[in-house]
């Protein structure tokens, strides 16, 4: 039987640019605490496999709200020092506009990631978890909230094209197996 992908926040940064969303859905070495459980990071690398699959970008995780895809070229994603970088073209669908207007307003809680984990893609020590390698399924933008407290999301200005800049303090949400 084949395990439910677990879900993470991260703490990112969105801009608005157009009808563009641009950000990170995950960062690497930044410890997370999952559910109160154990602590959770990411190793550099650990998305490598997956660049070449077929990603969705979803909202809230809901694949009845599709964003974008990398099959169809509106999702792009790729890795950096920093961590998993994306960029998506918001479509003109009802879902796109709520996301758009709510990223554009600085309203955005962050995102968040569906993955697996293949056979030796992580390592324990204690209560410890690294990620060292995953099987990407999806990235979510999350309306409600982000990973951490001083996640921020970065939208233009609609009447200046200047930066507006937005601190906010959150809660972490996962859930493992569904």
């Amino acid at each position: 039987m084949t395990a439910e992908p677990e879900r993470r926040s991260a703490a990112i940064e969105v801009r608005a640019k157009g009808r563009r969303l641009e950000g990170y859905a995950a960062l690497f070495d930044a410890p997370a605490q999952i559910g109160g459980r154990f602590t959770e990071t990411i190793r550099a690398g650990a998305f490598a496999g997956s660049l070449g699959r077929d990603v969705l970008a979803l909202v809230d995780h809901d694949p009845g709200r599709v964003l974008a895809r990398t099959r169809s070229g509106t999702l792009k994603l790729s890795e950096d020092s920093r961590g998993l970088a994306f960029g998506l073209d918001v479509p003109e669908t009802q879902a796109g506009r709520d996301v758009l207007a709510l990223a554009e307003r600085g309203d955005l809680g962050g995102m968040s990631f569906g993955f697996s984990v293949p056979e030796g893609g992580d390592a324990w020590r204690g209560e410890e978890r690294e990620l060292r390698a995953v099987t990407l399924h999806e990235i979510s933008v999350v309306l409600a909230w982000p990973a951490y407290d001083g996640t921020t999301i970065h939208a233009r200005s609609a009447a200046s094209g200047a930066p507006v800049r937005r601190t906010l303090a959150g809660l972490y949400l996962a859930t493992l197996g569904g």
